[in-house]
């Protein structure tokens, strides 16, 4: 979801325990010990990205945490997702319209789910071809109610029930291409010969080709944003780093309906390198930008002419990236409570209200659902820190990310990781009982959100199980669109055919 879509998701954003209605957003601590996250530090700093079933160089304890930290994850998708048309809901436990792109990751988390013992493949296999065939078969049209999609692409949210558009929100090219993304995965993970798991292939394909992106470029080369059947196609495209690498390959990699090499020409012009807090990298400034592409594509040792210029991979500029973001939290130039080098991450996620208060004789800005981030000339913080940041960093530095993963269930316990894993975000600095508009407040621990959101789980799953197994990566590197739309974005070496 670009900066620009944010307020898509702000004037939908549902309130605690009410029903979603459009709205405009504008115990005491235990510390982990120090001789614990330094002996994990170089436990992990041992390790790469490389599979066995508890990590690579990990403690037997780390382990443990990660199996829980997955498999409470995993029982978001699979326990609140309809078995009827696999519309995962956008956050739960606050009733909600399901998000497309919580759909796709999803269909990433099923096969997580089988390859863990957790369910088995005839259970995933099902629940994926219910979700295939809704998506197929849901109506497709110009018309702006009552429908679901319109030229293949899908609207950002569906009703739970019906499966149709949600009030006004727009069509969405970047929402469809997380969808994507999980409909390809689940396309190359069913690989065997019986009807359900050929129907999913079939299915599959039918979906990714029925999408026409030559239409979505309303001012060529680059892809619109999105598109109103009652006011027509967004004014902002694809141009400039963000989540939407992944949207530029599936677009390329098209058998029917592809854009040429131009549109990611477009897209590459607006890159903005920097240095910050100590690395030089493509600059954006939530965290999610640097790893929703790399849920499903393995960039490491992968080139585009770009990044040869620049002597490194996207998957470099992403580890890059997260340790900035460290060094960001570490200094607080904000000066906001409980930041340190394992407690930090700023990326999109809840917050706790939308006002102006004054904590610790400061005045403080709040605000509840918006991008947070942190990059050259970007600077978005409120003190909310969101665990999913950190959580889909896992393979690009886990000497800290696992560490600070560990701090924050650690410091805050249940108030902060329960019955799916960890809550979507909190803000020690926010005290004010009373005064928040979302979640809850603990007088000393600051507070607490109360929902789960399907985008940020999503990540924490599926980032951990690449830096785990290498799983998705492995799985990914033999779809055929993937490969064909890495290549036409002109990436070379590594494990490109």
């Amino acid at each position: 979801m670009g900066l620009q879509l944010q307020q898509q998701r702000d004037r939908f954003w549902p309130r605690a325990g009410s029903a979603p209605v459009p709205t405009r957003r504008g115990s005491g601590i235990l510390t982990i010990r120090r001789s614990r996250v330094v002996a994990i530090t170089f436990a992990l700093a041992l390790g790469g990205c490389s599979g066995n079933s508890g990590g690579p160089g990990i403690r037997p304890d780390t382990a443990a945490f990660l199996d829980t930290l997955q498999r409470r994850t995993f029982n978001f998708f699979w326990d609140l997702t309809p078995a009827s048309n696999g519309l995962t809901p956008d956050r739960w436990p606050t009733p909600s319209f399901s998000s497309i792109a919580a759909v796709g990751f999803a269909l990433t988390a099923y096969p997580i789910g089988v390859e863990h013992g957790w369910i088995t493949r005839a259970q995933a296999a099902d629940r994926t071809l219910a979700t295939l065939q809704f998506f197929w078969t849901a109506p497709q049209d110009s018309a702006g109610t009552n429908i679901t999609g319109y030229r293949g692409f899908y609207y950002h949210f569906l009703d739970m029930t019906t499966g149709r558009r949600f009030q006004q929100v727009e069509l969405s090219t970047i929402d469809t291409s997380l969808l994507l993304g999980g409909i390809l995965f689940a396309q190359s993970y069913f690989d065997r010969s019986d009807t359900t798991e050929q129907q999913i292939r079939a299915l599959a394909d039918s979906i990714y080709f029925r999408v026409d992106w030559q239409w979505a470029r309303a001012r060529p080369p680059a892809v619109s944003m999105g598109w109103h059947p009652e006011s027509g196609f967004i004014n902002a495209d694809w141009i400039g780093y963000n989540e939407a690498m992944l949207l530029n390959i599936l677009a390329l990699g098209s058998p029917t309906h592809p854009v040429d090499s131009t549109t990611w020409s477009a897209w590459v012009s607006g890159y903005q390198w920097s240095p910050y807090y100590g690395q030089s990298f493509v600059q954006f400034a939530p965290l999610f930008g640097h790893e929703y592409s790399h849920v499903w594509i393995d960039f490491r040792n992968i080139k585009d002419v770009y990044m040869q210029g620049r002597g490194i991979d996207y998957f470099e500029n992403s580890r890059r990236a997260t340790l900035s973001q460290r060094g960001y939290g570490i200094a607080n130039p904000g000066g906001w409570r409980g930041y340190n080098a394992n407690v930090w991450g700023l990326t999109a996620c809840d917050g706790p209200a939308n006002k102006t208060l004054t904590i610790g004789g400061r005045s403080r800005q709040f605000h509840t659902y918006t991008a947070r981030g942190a990059a050259l000339g970007d600077e978005r913080d409120d003190g909310t820190i969101c665990p999913t940041a950190v959580g889909g960093a896992v393979p690009f530095a886990p000497e800290v990310t696992i560490p600070a993963l560990l701090a924050m269930r650690t410091t805050y316990g249940n108030h902060l990781f329960s019955t799916y894993g960890f809550l979507d975000a909190f803000n020690p600095t926010f005290t004010a009982a009373g005064q928040q508009e979302v979640g809850t407040v603990d007088p000393t621990l600051g507070w607490f959100d109360v929902d789960y959101l399907g985008i940020d789980q999503g990540p924490i799953l599926t980032m951990v199980e690449n830096y785990r197994t290498g799983f998705v990566w492995r799985v990914m590197r033999t779809n055929p669109h993937i490969i064909r739309g890495l290549k036409r974005a002109g990436f070379t070496g590594g494990w490109l055919p």
